[in-house]
């Protein structure tokens, strides 16, 4: 079966940045799901994803635009340290996550204060050329449940 819209594909990959570090791996635990066709990926590693089959092999290579957007200059906002989500002591450089209007999104810590930090709002990964090593593990037609909500449940997707 090919990947279309309103499949569930569950796949592994390697992601690296330019300098061949290796940034983040699915291979240690199961593999991602996600509903094609209906925004839950980068949009470049979706369109490499289209029309592929289980047991496809590639990599791509992503312009930042393609993947995680721009790095934009002065995009650092002061928010109560209580709306962080990933450990309980912060540093500066850490990695949290934060609920937003537009579901959970990545942010970097720059300064921790007593009951408050200063984040910046660009993705880790944002204005960074990125390299995915995708293996597909499994394609499948979409429950009309996850078409109407909207993403793959499930094992690697969304548990309810």
């Amino acid at each position: 079966m090919k990947i279309t819209k309103d499949t569930v594909v569950q796949f592994h990959y390697n992601l690296t940045a330019a300098d061949d570090s290796v940034q983040e791996s699915s291979r240690e635990g199961n593999p991602m799901a996600y509903l094609h066709g209906h925004d839950n990926m980068i949009s470049g590693l979706e369109a490499a994803l289209n029309d592929r089959e289980t047991g496809d092999i590639f990599s791509v290579t992503l312009a930042p635009e393609d993947a995680y957007g721009k790095f934009l200059p002065n995009c650092e906002q002061i928010i109560p340290k209580k709306h962080l989500q990933g450990k309980k002591n912060w540093r500066p450089g850490m990695v949290a996550t934060v609920q937003t209007d537009k579901g959970l999104r990545q942010v970097s810590i720059v300064k921790v204060g007593m009951s408050k930090v200063t984040v910046d709002n660009n993705h880790p990964l944002a204005g960074k050329t990125l390299t995915f090593e995708v293996e597909v593990m499994d394609v499948r037609e979409a429950t009309t449940e996850e078409v109407s909500h909207g993403h793959a449940h499930g094992v690697g997707g969304h548990q309810h």
